[in-house]
C-alpha cells in the first residue's frame, strides 16, 4: 500500500500509539533482513506501538520530507513528534530497547 505525506501525518498525529516508521526499499539487502524483526516487533508491542512500512522507491515525497539519507531507517514518533531516529539494520535488542523508551 503506498500512503501519501498527508495520509502519513495524519495517522502520526493522531495514534495515540508509538509510532514506529520504517523506510526501507526492495533491493536494499540490510532492509530485507530487518523484515522479520519489525515484524516480530509489531506482534510483541501490537498493543504499544503502530508500525508503518514505508517503500522509499514509491514515496519520494515523504522520504525528502523526513530527511532519510540512508536505508533501512526507523523513526520512531511519539505523541505526533519525532523522538527518535535510526538508519541501518538494527539488532531486535536495539529496537527493543528504543521501543520501551517511548512506548
Amino acid at each position: 500500500m503506498t500512503m501519501t505525506l498527508q495520509q502519513l501525518k495524519q495517522q502520526i498525529a493522531d495514534s495515540s500509539l508509538t509510532m514506529v516508521i520504517e523506510f526501507w526499499a526492495s533491493w536494499c539487502a540490510p532492509c530485507q533482513m530487518m523484515k522479520p524483526v519489525i515484524e516480530e516487533l509489531e506482534k510483541e508491542y501490537k498493543n504499544k506501538i503502530k508500525v508503518i512500512k514505508i517503500n522509499s522507491d514509491l514515496s519520494p515525497k515523504i522520504v525528502s520530507q523526513y530527511t532519510v539519507q540512508g536505508l533501512p531507517t526507523i523513526i520512531i514518533f511519539k505523541n505526533g513528534k519525532e523522538a527518535e531516529r535510526v538508519t541501518g539494520a538494527q539488532s531486535k535488542q536495539a529496537l527493543s530497547k528504543l521501543i520501551e523508551k517511548y512506548s
